[in-house]
């Protein structure tokens, strides 16, 4: 275990499989965790406190993370019944890393202020892999002075933290970033099936792709997932629908055109509908290659 220095106390909502990733990266640094998940059980092995609520993690830490699947969830852990604002968040700061709807977040930082707690909107791109080495890219909406107290935190976590201050300006960056993430893994899924089908050697393709055309921090990050049908979750193809969904709002809003945005986006809708929302995005190869059930190679 790393030791930092500082004994800041961190309280930490939402240990789906991102969040346990960040949540252990806090353990392995030495900082001070107490934890709450909607399903007790996630927190086994951890190394962290359990708080019973929400409310009840209010008065065990001073900065509370939060990373959950979408801004309802978001809004329920700040306003329900044992919600953060049950408890006294007085002075804390609210450190939201879900990746929230761009309309909802920008409510969010006024109704924390409205309770004199700072809230910063913290979206993170990368998955579980740079997130328990601390190579994440944090982008953060807020005042300033909250994300120069929270910095330290955020460089345990983020090998790139950028500060967009006005609000909803980091979420709608991430969402810009997951329109590039979605339609790269889209179509470096469809070239592995189409090359497949044309009589090439998956290993063959994918090692071509790396230094041609496909060559992204994308394939490189999948390609082993990729070659042994290894779908295990670090970024749901669930949350890669909802994001594009998000993101067609935004174009929307904007009176933009979006062609491939709004493609990718019916791709993974289409992967969802076809049982794969709980698998990693990167599971849309099933969809090209022939659905779920056709993981093996023949």
């Amino acid at each position: 275990m790393e030791k930092t220095e500082g004994a800041m106390r961190i309280g930490f909502i939402g240990l789906g499989s991102l969040g346990r990733a960040i949540a252990g990266r806090f353990v392995d640094r030495g900082r001070s965790l107490t934890v709450w998940n909607r399903t007790p059980g996630k927190e086994n092995g951890l190394g962290a406190a359990w708080a019973d609520s929400p409310a009840a993690l209010t008065g065990r830490a001073e900065v509370i993370f939060l990373c959950l699947f979408d801004s309802r969830a978001v809004r329920r852990v700040l306003t329900g019944a044992d919600g953060l604002f049950a408890g006294d968040i007085t002075g804390r700061t609210i450190i939201d890393l879900t990746t929230n709807h761009f309309r909802d977040v920008t409510d969010f930082h006024g109704l924390c202020a409205a309770r004199g707690a700072a809230y910063l909107e913290a979206p993170v791109l990368g998955s579980v892999v740079p997130a328990s080495r601390g190579e994440l890219t944090v982008l953060v909406s807020g005042e300033k002075e909250a994300f120069d107290r929270a910095r330290p935190l955020l460089d345990d976590i983020g090998r790139h933290v950028f500060h967009l201050a006005p609000p909803s300006m980091a979420t709608r960056m991430k969402l810009i970033n997951n329109l590039a993430l979605g339609g790269f893994m889209a179509t470096i899924a469809e070239a592995l099936a189409l090359g497949e089908k044309t009589g090439l050697e998956p290993e063959t393709i994918l090692d071509i792709l790396s230094v041609g055309g496909g060559n992204s921090l994308v394939l490189a990050a999948k390609k082993n997932k990729l070659l042994a049908g290894d779908f295990s979750t670090h970024f749901s193809a669930a949350l890669m629908r909802k994001d594009l969904h998000c993101l067609m709002d935004l174009a929307y809003e904007q009176q933009s055109p979006l062609f491939m945005g709004a493609t990718a986006g019916e791709i993974f809708a289409m992967a969802c509908a076809e049982g794969l929302a709980d698998e990693d995005f990167s599971a849309v190869y099933k969809l090209f290659r022939g659905g779920k059930d056709n993981a093996e190679r023949e």
